[in-house]
């Protein structure tokens, strides 16, 4: 089983909400297919963990006519994204609320829990998992996807040279990045942990095509790369952080091209269950 890193749950990061709502076209195509694996009948309670900028919880809603989303994120600036993009049509049938999803502090609120794109930047997913099983009522289903196994290496491992080398290791130190890609079978072995039943995990290769290296270089700098960005102190490092990453994809046989790979996940918390000795 992969050891997990002993780092702190999350790392505090804001995101350039805009650009992130207009570029984050793959994060959204992923997304409707995970949604369309949660089962809904449309009255239920449903936590977006890791909502964003809304564009998903509001797929989400439109499958939820008679119910509601609690839009969840770390981030302020997703969270008042997405509440333009949603109060005006969706109104008191979705609530916001800024949050930790390691150290949530909900009981037994929501019908089902929906993420994608998200549990990666958490790196401790044995406290994930469990709070959201406190979260979900018995019976209720998390249905998540996130970048997993060996999404990005290539960008990645690419990344991690330019880190090591001057001007940039000076303020990146021994740092490895934010992000933790779980594997499938350490995944579900740790929602089995947590006490989930009817676990499957899996893992699939999502390849993304940017069209030109404009689009190349603002995806890298809002979607992939704001966390190390924001470790650099000028804004000239920071565009010379990512003309590095933008010049050696230029030179490889598929430019502009990242090698995603998505880990699902889908697990249910028991109708009636005694986990760790507590009648649930």
């Amino acid at each position: 089983m992969t050891r997990q890193p002993s780092s702190p749950a999350t790392e505090l990061r804001e995101w350039d909400a805009s650009s992130y709502h207009r570029v984050a076209n793959p994060h959204v195509d992923w997304g409707r297919v995970v949604l369309e694996r949660l089962p809904l009948r449309g009255d239920e309670t449903v936590i977006d963990a890791g909502c964003g900028t809304g564009r998903l919880t509001e797929l989400l809603l439109e499958r939820l006519p008679h119910g509601r989303a609690l839009a969840l994120d770390q981030s302020t600036n997703m969270l008042d994204q997405a509440a333009l993009h949603l109060t005006p049509r969706f109104g008191d049938r979705v609530a916001f609320r800024q949050a930790d999803l390691a150290s949530l502090d909900l009981d037994m609120v929501a019908d089902a829990v929906f993420s994608t794109a998200t549990f990666h930047w958490i790196t401790d997913h044995e406290r994930l998992f469990t709070a959201l099983y406190r979260a979900l009522k018995p019976g209720g289903w998390l249905v998540a996807q996130c970048g997993g196994g060996p999404n990005i290496a290539s960008i990645n491992h690419q990344a991690q040279a330019v880190m090591r080398e001057e001007p940039f290791a000076r303020h990146m130190g021994d740092w490895t990045g934010p992000w933790f890609f779980a594997g499938a079978d350490d995944t579900a072995t740790r929602l089995h942990d947590a006490g989930f039943v009817e676990v499957d995990t899996h893992l699939v290769a999502a390849p993304v095509a940017l069209e030109s290296e404009a689009a190349f270089r603002e995806f890298l700098t809002t979607v992939v790369f704001g966390t190390h960005l924001n470790r650099l102190p000028t804004e000239a490092l920071r565009a010379k952080f990512i003309d590095r990453l933008v010049r050696w994809s230029a030179g490889q046989q598929a430019a502009w091209h990242l090698d995603y790979w998505r880990l699902n996940m889908v697990a249910r918390r028991p109708v009636a269950s005694s986990r760790r000795g507590v009648m649930c």
